[in-house]
């Protein structure tokens, strides 16, 4: 087993953005929690010895909350991982452009899109809970519990080595390309 190391500082906050219909979108970069370090290479099989790794937390507002599961809680669900899986691969694509070995997990499967999947699924609601601390409500699935939208959240991850400066400038240049702008109310 091999454990990844991390660089010990992160961007002072996280980045808040607010979509065209008015949910809101907050993304942090993190060092790995626990679970990732230990289970990296089952996650991402392709990612041999990496020296450095960030994660980065998307976490969007929902339009309605995602306690049961319904027609509507699932469609919005749907949308919700559409609109990360867009953004997600032109952040991925832009930092692989630049070098960096990137990927996103799919947040319905728990396996990497751009990476060969392992034997073992990432779970991005329990990734949320350990580096955010936002409990968990257990029912028929697992819901982040976010201390201002309640369980309307739909959390979602990126893995990456490029250094959090980098990520940070690609993210806020791409964010508008998707109906995301900086919340400067937050």
């Amino acid at each position: 087993m091999s454990y990844i190391r991390s660089f010990t500082s992160a961007p002072s906050g996280p980045i808040n953005l607010v979509g065209k219909t008015g949910q809101a979108v907050q993304i942090s970069i993190h060092n790995p929690s626990p679970y990732i370090c230990a289970n990296c290479e089952q996650i991402l099989p392709d990612w041999k010895q990496q020296q450095f790794l960030w994660v980065v937390v998307i976490l969007q507002q929902s339009r309605h909350p995602l306690m049961e599961i319904t027609k509507e809680t699932e469609r919005e669900k749907e949308r919700l991982r559409e609109k990360f899986m867009r953004f997600g691969c032109d952040v991925a694509f832009n930092l692989r452009d630049r070098g960096y070995l990137t990927d996103i997990i799919d947040p319905r499967t728990g396996y990497p899109l751009l990476s060969h999947p392992g034997l073992v699924p990432h779970d991005d609601t329990a990734v949320a809970k350990a580096l955010l601390n936002y409990p968990v409500i257990k029912n028929d699935c697992c819901v982040l519990v976010h201390p201002e939208w309640g369980t309307a959240v739909y959390p979602s991850i990126l893995i990456s080595e490029a250094p959090p400066e980098i990520m940070e400038v690609v993210i806020k240049a791409i964010a508008p390309l998707h109906g995301w702008t900086e919340n400067t109310y937050v």
